[in-house]
């Protein structure tokens, strides 16, 4: 388990001014949260074995859909799974954060609101993108998932990328929920967009409705950004869904920001 946040002792540099990013701060938040083993246990293992139980279903077949191996397509589907629940995770550590008081710490420091939520954002994509790799090797070492290593790199990053408002939600829900109702919250959120999203089941088995309201979601144009780097067929291009997670990530930052300012002025 990681040190607690209350047992961190906050100074402020004479030599950092509020707006400024520190650096060893980022360290810190991206290491804490990557010792925290458990949550990476888990985090890494749940996509795994969804892709052993649904990729070995269907072999090397080709789904008509994109013209990819289902089992690329699978690995692509488990690899936004297991980075958007990395990403999502860390609402756990910002509701304790903030139970525990050290949310008002950092607010008399020279830490601004865009400097917190980049330092969460940072720490949740560092997790995010050891769960696309994790994934991504399994398939392809273990499971012979066949595409070219250059696809597999686009579609990697297009869905490390595309992990950056799913950060934002965690942090929102960590700025929002207490700590009872936190739990509860976060399987909404995750499932309601895993599941609406694609992630669990291809869309083109769902209801019409269901489809029209993906469209809607983060989490389909996450899928979407890894299919479209893997070269699937019928797609125009990454631009489409980068676009759209961009809209997403900064509608999201302008309310995390505004919440920050605004528990800051209540000090």
């Amino acid at each position: 388990m990681s040190a607690s946040p209350a047992a961190l002792t906050v100074r402020r540099p004479a030599t950092v001014t509020r707006g400024h990013l520190p650096l060893r701060y980022v360290l810190l938040e991206t290491g804490r949260q990557l010792r925290n083993v458990r949550a990476m246990v888990f985090t890494f293992a749940v996509p795994v074995v969804m892709l052993l139980v649904f990729g070995a279903a269907f072999g090397s077949q080709r789904d008509p859909g994109t013209g990819l191996q289902y089992l690329v397509v699978t690995t692509l589907q488990m690899a936004s799974y297991g980075a958007m629940m990395a990403a999502l995770s860390q609402a756990f550590a910002i509701v304790n954060e903030r139970s525990l008081g050290w949310n008002r710490q950092l607010r008399v420091t020279p830490l601004s609101g865009w400097a917190f939520m980049v330092s969460k954002v940072i720490a949740a994509m560092a997790f995010a993108g050891m769960s696309i790799v994790v994934t991504v090797l399994v398939a392809t070492i273990g499971m012979g998932a066949s595409l070219d290593p250059v696809r597999w790199l686009a579609a990697g990053v297009g869905i490390w990328c595309g992990v950056v408002p799913f950060a934002l939600i965690a942090i929102l829900i960590g700025q929002f929920a207490k700590p009872a109702f936190a739990q509860p919250l976060f399987m909404v959120v995750f499932m309601g967009l895993a599941i609406l999203g694609g992630l669990w089941v291809p869309l083109s088995v769902m209801p019409a409705w269901m489809g029209n309201v993906a469209h809607l979601l983060p989490s389909y144009w996450l899928n979407r950004m890894g299919q479209m780097g893997a070269g699937a067929t019928g797609t125009a291009g990454m631009l489409e869904p980068a676009l759209v997670l961009t809209g997403w990530a900064v509608l999201l930052a302008v309310v995390i920001i505004w919440r920050y300012r605004r528990d800051a002025a209540r000090q």
